[in-house]
């Protein structure tokens, strides 16, 4: 090997169009990832609504919705579901409420992100 062959094959780094794509793809997950974490938040604050109003264990499925609206009225993140979208049902003499919902993320364009968030009281 010549000197000049030598060093270039010891030569070892990032192209310009390499560091580009990388920090593209980054960028991409970046946006997605402010986009949808609100969302997480609110399935989080619904999930933590919902096991407060089952472990009060309501009497009559009214109740059980009733509570969930003024739980709404104070939390404000809940947006996506109201209390007549939750079933409540009894398992072993216990309240289980339980809910399903799907958001629709509008991403870029004609792009959607399309999450199902399902969840149960504890």
């Amino acid at each position: 090997m010549t000197p000049k062959t030598a060093s270039a094959a010891q030569q070892r780094g990032v192209t310009l169009f390499g560091l580009l794509f990388w920090a593209i793809v980054l960028a991409m997950v970046g946006y997605v990832l402010v986009r949808t974490l609100p969302t997480v938040n609110e399935y989080l604050t619904i999930q933590r609504a919902v096991d407060k109003i089952a472990a009060e264990q309501p009497a009559t499925v009214a109740e059980a919705r009733q509570a969930f609206e003024r739980q709404k009225e104070i939390e404000y993140s809940i947006a996506s579901i109201s209390g007549k979208d939750l079933d409540v049902t009894k398992e072993n003499d216990r309240v289980v409420i339980s809910f399903a919902y799907d958001k629709e993320i509008p991403l870029w364009g004609p792009v959607y992100l399309l999450l199902k968030y399902q969840g149960r009281s504890k």
